[in-house]
């Protein structure tokens, strides 16, 4: 008994020994520990999303097939038929053959946009054709009529004649799409009729050569697709293909086309009035950016800033100034040129836009009646003309006190061997004083465009101020 006693007790006094030690050592260093945690930083955490479900859930797809279904019998296989002057031999001297023969030029895609045979397509497909003919998608062909071509849109209109109606495509409202959404490209690409391919819209007013407005996609387009359909998953004709970025002339991931709003506007002034119609603003200036922005000091880097306006514009009339920063025309934002051109090439002559402007740090809304482009402009011999401004003739009376000055020159004669060029002033031509674009005019009315055989000498003013003539012989 006594040894259990005294196992009991030896047990007991060592427990409160342990105890005593915990206590004393253990607890203390674990407290200053936790002490020291205290003074540490804690850890940053950034907001971070959980939410998968965009992985996970089935969302609804485009109907692409309803899309193909309703356009790809209403796109057409476009052949232009050109002369082939082949060099005469001596046999063909001889013999009295021609050398002249018609050969295939070359092959795109059109669209029927009308049950009774009107096809648009892109007028670099049918430039130069003595022949057109039109295959459908069921292999019945047509030869076609060209009936107006609008060559700086790139856009021409055909007819053909059949005794039945014709599946066609609607025309849908391009300013209305937006980047992201998917679209359809049709056509026929390297003679492959009825070709169907999908992508997204990938940009709007995209400018490629100046003035342009491009929609851009990604889906594939190549050669013999230009003319073809750009349609929304509704079957809606929102585009014309027109031309791909490319270094190797085929699809890397780039194709343009034009608006379809352009299109219909196109179509519908050639139909009517036989060529196009352009409502003229009446405004000239630069697109914004962080440069510009810095040098006219401006505080905003997107928008079209005014530097000029046309005399009897329509900006003119209304009232707008140098200076103003151009926001919105309608509901159209104006970030960029592209955006304020391809809007007006919706628009034609005596229509109403409104146009927000920045002026001042104030916003304002002006409604602007566009005018003609003959009200400003006069074309003749491929030259665009307009009269000398006014605070121009004021600046420098003794130089440019007359005259009609170079706005555009396609004249390849006339800019190449000549020189002549942008801001040149024409004073005289075959010795007939140039005072203004009413002298012009009338040259234009007594000669038509087709001045050039007539031209015998013509005396201008260069950008230097230096007066100059050079005579044909």
């Amino acid at each position: 008994m006594k040894k259990i006693l005294t196992l009991v007790f030896v047990s007991v006094i060592g427990g409160l020994l342990t105890l005593g030690g915990y206590k004393l050592f253990i607890e203390e260093e674990q407290a200053q520990l936790v002490s020291e945690s205290n003074n540490t930083q804690l850890p940053i955490y950034l907001p971070t999303s959980t939410n998968n479900n965009t992985v996970l859930t089935n969302t609804e797809r485009p109907d692409l097939i309803s899309a193909a279904n309703k356009t790809i019998d209403a796109v057409v296989h476009v052949k232009n038929t050109q002369i082939n002057r082949s060099p005469q031999t001596w046999g063909d001297l001889f013999s009295g053959r021609s050398p002249e023969r018609k050969q295939l030029a070359g092959a795109g895609s059109g669209v029927i946009i009308s049950p009774d045979g009107h096809i648009i397509t892109n007028n670099h497909v049918i430039k130069g054709a003595v022949e057109i003919s039109i295959t459908l998608n069921d292999n019945r062909t047509y030869m076609a009529e060209l009936v107006g071509a609008d060559s700086k849109n790139d856009i021409a209109l055909l007819k053909i004649d059949t005794q039945e109606e014709l599946p066609f495509v609607a025309f849908g409202d391009s300013d209305s799409t937006q980047i992201g959404e998917w679209v359809l490209a049709v056509g026929n690409p390297f003679n492959l009729t009825s070709t169907v391919t999908a992508g997204i819209i990938s940009a709007k007013s995209r400018d490629l050569s100046g003035g342009q407005s491009f929609i851009q996609t990604d889906a594939a387009v190549n050669p013999g697709n230009s003319g073809g359909a750009l349609v929304n998953v509704n079957g809606e004709l929102v585009g014309i293909n027109t031309a791909i970025s490319s270094q190797t002339g085929s699809y890397v991931g780039y194709s343009f086309a034009v608006p379809s709003n352009i299109a219909r506007k196109i179509v519908e002034d050639i139909m009517e009035f036989g060529d196009v119609q352009d409502g003229i603003l009446g405004v000239t200036g630069l697109a914004l950016n962080s440069e510009a922005a810095k040098e006219l000091n401006v505080d905003i880097t997107e928008g079209f800033y005014v530097s000029g306006i046309e005399e009897k514009s329509g900006a003119d009339l209304a009232g707008l100034n140098e200076g103003d920063i151009i926001r919105r025309l309608d509901n159209i934002e104006v970030n960029k040129f592209s955006d304020l051109s391809g809007y007006l090439k919706t628009k034609s002559p005596n229509d109403v836009v409104n146009v927000e402007v920045l002026r001042n740090g104030d916003l304002k809304t002006i409604p602007v009646t566009l005018t003609k482009r003959d009200d400003i402009y006069v074309e003749f011999m491929d030259i665009q003309f307009r009269d000398i401004p006014e605070n121009v003739k004021k600046e420098y009376p003794d130089t440019y006190d007359s005259g009609a000055l170079v706005l555009e020159n396609k004249n390849q004669f006339l800019a190449q061997k000549v020189g002549i060029r942008r801001n040149y002033v024409i004073t005289a031509i075959n010795g007939n004083k140039i005072e203004s674009t009413k002298d012009i005019r009338k040259l234009y009315d007594q000669y038509g465009n087709d001045f050039n055989e007539n031209l015998r000498s013509i005396e201008f003013i260069d950008t230097y101020g230096e007066k100059k003539e050079i005579i044909f012989r």
